[in-house]
């Protein structure tokens, strides 16, 4: 399995090894499995529910990718998505006032 570091817009998958314990499953909406919403437009970074699953770790969100699959989302470029495990990390960046997320 070849797994490479995937961002797209606000949205960074990180290569990982499974998390000890149980995570919560995230249920699929018509058929994607949502890893942001756009705040501003509505659209969203989603992958297939037929190749993945989608995991909540006490916070820190899991993807697992059991078939070659793409990141998708209504502005940007599908991006190729190999098998693997991956955190799902929005990214997050620093103004003197705060630290806030990006904006998609």
């Amino acid at each position: 399995m070849n797994q490479n570091q995937i961002r797209q817009g606000d949205v960074f998958l990180k290569p990982t090894e499974l998390p000890e314990g149980k995570g919560k499953k995230i249920r699929s909406q018509r058929g994607r499995l949502i890893l942001a919403r756009g705040e501003a437009t509505g659209h969203h970074h989603s992958v297939s529910a037929n190749v993945a699953e989608l995991f909540d770790f006490g916070g820190r969100t899991v993807l697992v990718v059991k078939e070659p699959t793409t990141l998708d989302h209504q502005e940007h470029a599908q991006i190729e998505v190999q098998p693997g495990i991956y955190w799902v990390v929005i990214q997050r960046e620093y103004h003197p006032e705060e630290i806030r997320r990006v904006q998609d």
